[in-house]
Formats: C-alpha cells, structure tokens, sequence
C-alpha cells in the first residue's frame, strides 16, 4: 500500500466507567453506573454513563438514576469525579502525541489523529497497545479519509476494535442505514428527512440539493447531503482549544419558590464564574443567567458588559439584575450563570 494521509479517531471504550473501574477492581462484570453524588434515590440526577454490564439493562447516559436504578436493581452506583477523568485523559493524549501523529482533543474520551503512513491497522493497533499499556484504559480506532468517516469507523470498532472506512467503502457500508446514522443528523432531523421521503443514507446522497435547501435551509439541506456522500473534514487542528466561555449551574432537589432564596443561590453561582475566570487568567465579557421551572421551561437572558472584568461583585451584581427580567412566578427547579469571555488575539 502506498504512503498517504489518514484521519484516525480514538475513542476511548467507556472512558468514565473505565477510570472507575481502574480504582475499583472488585466491580469488575458489574452492572455499574456513574453519576451525581452517586446516590440513585436523590431526585434529579442523571448518568454519566455506564457500563457494558449496565447498558444490557437498558441504562444510558443522561437517564435519570431514579430509573437506572429501576431498570437494574442490582446496580452499584458511583459518584462523578470530573478532576479524575481530567487527569486520566490528559494522560492518555500524553500518550497519543509520542506518535508521528498530529493531535486533536475533542474531549475528555475521544481525539481525531492525522497521519502518513501506509499501513494506518499497523498503526492503530500500536497506538491501542501503548494507550493500553501506559494508561490500562482500552480504545476503539476509526481509520477514513476525513474526520466524518473516522468517526463512524470507530462506533463499528467497538469495543476495543479497528475499522476502516473509506469513500472506497462508503456506499456498501452506508447506504443501507437510515439517515441518523450519520454525524450530525440526529432523531428529529432524522424524521424530518423522512417525512420528506429520505428514509436511508443513499436515499438522502441522491436527493436534489435545490429542494433539500428549499425544506431544510440553504446551508443545512446541502450539508445533510454532503453527509450522506461520506464527505466531511480532513484538517487535524493542533492549536489548543480555547474557551469561549464558562458556566456553572445547579438543579435543585426541591423546586424553589423563595425569591430570596433564588437570588442567593444565584450570587453563589456568579462569584463561582467570576473566580474560575480569574483562576483561568481571562476576562467576562457577557453574563447569562438561565432558570428552569416547573415544568421544564426555560428561559435565558443576558447582559453585555461595559468593560470586561473578574470583578465577582459587578458579576454578581450584574447576574441579580438580569434575574429581575425573570418571570420567577412558577417554581425554580435549576438555575446556571454562563459568562462569555474575551478572546485572545491571534
């Protein structure tokens, strides 16, 4: 095989279960589900995932742990620990960048790789055997021709697995499956291009992209299609990745109906922002305050600010009196402070 340029995605297989399960052993076969305080009668938290053994019941990530813990009674629950997974992570791309591979983190448990080469499966499987051995965490390797192909190559490898999926490959791998299989067409899409007549993914690459604009916009309808071909990005970007901004919120256990209260709980959020801005060496430009009430409305405002600051009393401040533009008449089940941060020059 000829030298050339491959895209390759590591995903790493049940990352957060996989860290856990590094530090507790005996859970080993387990049903075993990660989230919140890691108590499964508190109301209002969700999984952060699960294990294999968990998803045979059913359970997935963002289901309530109420219903996880219906699902598998004999499931065993454990707490979220963020930090811990920012370190495994970091080690695992430590790992990555010792490689003749250009690096790009797309998260804690997944990174789009560029190379040259002419066996990409050798490669892959190097890669797989020194994050294994360095870190004992498995992943799974997608190998294409742009980053959409790579991406759906490593779901068919899992878990643990290789696989390659080229323009070669494409229409046989592909065309068969419905619309939602591809990156970045989800359900709704999905029923929307079918309730145009586009059930599967060579339905949608045959689809005129006059009418797909005329339906579905003219920079999303062509895109869907640009999907279906198998095309996408082939550009691995090595440039870290800076913040936009940040937030933080907190849904309640009980619904919130005490004015007060509510402003006390969102001064709390607004330092915390302000503080993690310092912390990180930046500068808030805008403040949003969302509320969540009963049922499940939610609303957001925001205030741009005169002059960027880390000032966590002008934050504060300046969240409280967006929280004036608030309807708070129904109860208040979460509330979030997101900042948007000057960006640097290049």
């Amino acid at each position: 095989m000829a030298t050339r340029n491959w895209i390759l995605h590591l995903d790493l297989d049940q990352f957060i279960a996989a860290v856990e399960l590094l530090r507790h052993p005996e859970l080993r076969g387990r049903p075993v589900v990660v989230g919140g305080t890691g108590d499964p009668t508190q109301p209002r938290t969700v999984a952060a995932t699960a294990t294999y053994e968990a998803r045979e019941h059913g359970i997935h990530s963002g289901m309530p742990l109420r219903t996880a813990l219906r699902r598998c009674p004999d499931a065993v629950f454990l707490p979220s620990d963020p930090p811990s997974y920012e370190a495994a992570s970091a080690r695992v791309m430590a790992v990555l960048r010792e490689f003749p591979v250009h690096v790009e983190v797309w998260g804690w448990d997944e990174a789009f790789l560029g190379a040259t080469t002419d066996d990409p499966e050798a490669l892959a499987a190097d890669l797989q055997h020194a994050v294994r051995a360095r870190t004992h965490l498995d992943c799974s390797i997608g190998i294409g021709d742009n980053k959409h192909q790579a991406k759906l190559a490593s779901a068919f490898a899992k878990p643990a697995g290789i696989y390659r999926l080229t323009t070669e490959t494409w229409a046989a791998t592909m065309n068969h499956r419905p619309t939602d299989a591809l990156w970045g067409i989800g359900t709704k899409i999905s029923a929307k291009l079918a309730a145009h007549g586009l059930h599967t993914v060579a339905q949608l690459a045959a689809a005129d992209p006059a009418d797909l604009a005329r339906h579905f916009g003219p920079t999303n309808g062509p895109w869907y299609r640009y999907l279906a071909l198998g095309k996408g990005e082939a550009e691995v970007v090595t440039t870290p990745w800076i913040a936009r901004g940040h937030s933080r919120e907190t849904t309640f256990p009980h619904d919130l109906t005490d004015p007060a209260a509510i402003a006390t709980h969102l001064a709390t959020l607004a330092q915390q922002v302000a503080h993690d801005a310092a912390d990180a060496g930046r500068t808030i430009t805008r403040v949003t305050v969302k509320i969540r009430t009963t049922p499940f409305q939610t609303r957001t405002r925001q205030t741009k600010l005169p002059t960027p600051t880390t000032d966590p009393a002008t934050i504060t401040r300046t969240a409280l009196d967006i929280l004036d533009r608030h309807d708070l008449t129904h109860p208040v089940r979460l509330i979030g402070v997101a900042v948007e941060y000057t960006m640097p020059k290049t």
